[in-house]
């Protein structure tokens, strides 16, 4: 595999005050552009290592490459920014602001990442343009653009988080379970807009779910619970 996107090499962590990882990854690499389903029931460590390739954890030892950056080897401030520029989360609370607009929600990265920013804005498109483009994409009509986050039904909020994590092309997003509270024909429409715009932005995808029957059009699917060779899986989630 050329160029993987995400290199993990003989990944062990542990909480404090447990005796036992509660994840061992001897090897897991992802390629530009790939399409990953990670499957794993709860215990199995999923939360865990997104908090790793996030920079917020740090492993006990081994290796964590992100888009060609060893982040064992960033100090904190450098591991935020890489993650601020370069990777789009979808939590599965969504966690947007409540009172901001859908456009502001979107728009947030761009706040915080000036190489986001100026990504948003290559096509020609201003900001404000590329936000309602998303969301155009992902099924928020133009009339909602400026109605309060909390104004919205959870498949619309669903659909912010997304058109926020795309926004800037980021080189990966991050999707934690965020159709769980959606219906079967949500969640498959959802799906296929989220795989759509990811590929027209060339963007990894790593979409982390427990519902194997999501995993049908993703180009590969990796099973946590396998990958994981932590004896009890101690304490993860």
């Amino acid at each position: 595999m050329a160029s993987p996107v995400i290199d993990i090499e003989q990944l062990r962590f542990r909480y404090s005050g447990s005796a036992s990882d509660c994840l061992h990854i001897e090897r897991m690499q992802v390629a530009a552009g790939e399409r990953i389903f990670l499957h794993g029931p709860s215990g199995s460590g999923k939360s865990t290592l997104l908090g790793l390739l996030g920079g917020v954890l740090t492993p006990s030892c081994g290796t964590i490459s992100l888009l060609g950056h060893e982040l064992t080897q960033m100090r904190a401030t450098a591991r935020d920014r890489l993650r601020a520029d370069c990777v789009g989360f979808i939590f599965q609370q969504f966690n947007l602001i409540p009172y901001l607009s859908l456009l502001d929600n979107v728009l947030l990265p761009c706040r915080f990442s000036a190489l986001r920013r100026g990504q948003a804005c290559i096509s020609g498109h201003h900001l404000e343009a590329e936000a309602g483009r998303l969301l155009d994409h992902l099924d928020i009509a133009p009339e909602l653009h400026k109605r309060a986050a909390s104004r919205l039904s959870v498949g619309q909020q669903q659909r912010v988080a997304a058109a926020r994590a795309l926004i800037g092309r980021p080189g990966i997003v991050i999707a934690d379970e965020p159709t769980s509270a959606l219906d079967a024909d949500r969640q498959f429409a959802f799906l296929e807009l989220l795989q759509k715009e990811c590929s027209a932005s060339e963007t990894t995808l790593l979409f982390v779910s427990h519902d194997h029957r999501l995993a049908a059009d993703f180009d590969r699917t990796i099973e946590l619970a396998t990958l994981n060779l932590a004896p009890t899986n101690g304490g993860a989630s």
